[in-house]
């Protein structure tokens, strides 16, 4: 796998908890609660992530964590609070022009892939570009990039179902990057590979990291934070128990 240079994030100034203006995530008092009177999801959440900073996500099941990430990618809307992603007050956008703003400055890559079977390597990854409006030309030469540096060139007229998981998890990553998004979001991006892909994968985020990208890693591996995050917020019943301190 080659090295990995993306140059359009500046790498991060490690800095003490808070929320300043040049958070690509800000959070401002984040409350969501599914169903009245019950409790809720996520409760008075108020973190920042800074560019170019890597963060885990942390806590047991129940405990908020993909609703915080949900919310972060505008899949979902706060009951209360405000979401700033990449300077932008998203939960206040429509739902055409969150799915705009997604494709352009949000990269997600999900613990089982959710690659499309019937579209080859190339087209899964070419999908986001697509739906974001690129011309056609620039996008396969950016997808030619992307499928290179993760060393699998070879594969991109393979279908998913060819491919190992450690192979199909790195042409998610490529399709996550695709439109250089500002924000990576990862959601157990481990937890259905076996040891030695995972090892790579992380080597893989952590070397993402390295060139300047911005990521949110959602995990319930404490070995996996402690490897690749430099700060871990700990989630407990939806509130922020430990917001942690970059390494």
């Amino acid at each position: 796998m080659r090295s990995i240079t993306l140059g359009c994030h500046p790498a991060c100034v490690m800095r003490q908890h808070s929320v300043t203006h040049d958070d690509v995530i800000r959070l401002g008092g984040v409350t969501k609660v599914y169903q009245a009177g019950g409790p809720p999801a996520l409760a008075d959440v108020s973190m920042g992530v800074a560019a170019g900073e890597v963060v885990a996500i942390m806590g047991p099941s129940g405990s908020g964590k993909s609703t915080l990430l949900n919310l972060i990618a505008g899949l979902d809307k706060p009951t209360n609070g405000t979401v700033t992603v990449a300077g932008r007050r998203i939960d206040t956008l429509g739902e055409g022009a969150l799915a705009r703003f997604r494709a352009l400055h949000v990269g997600i890559i999900f613990q089982f892939f959710n690659l499309l079977d019937d579209l080859t390597v190339e087209d899964n990854v070419l999908l986001p570009a697509q739906l974001a409006g690129a011309s056609r030309r620039r996008a396969r030469a950016r997808a030619a990039e992307l499928l290179e540096r993760m060393g699998i060139e070879q594969h991109r007229d393979d279908y998913p179902a060819r491919l190992s998981g450690g192979q199909r998890q790195r042409v998610a990553i490529a399709r996550a990057l695709v439109n250089s998004p500002e924000l990576l979001l990862a959601d157990e991006p481990t937890g259905a590979l076996d040891t030695a892909s995972g090892q790579e994968i992380g080597r893989l985020l952590r070397e993402l990291n390295a060139a300047g990208q911005t990521l949110v890693l959602v995990t319930h591996d404490p070995g996996l934070a402690q490897r690749y995050a430099a700060r871990t917020v700990q989630l407990v019943d939806g509130q922020v128990k430990k917001a942690g301190v970059p390494a």
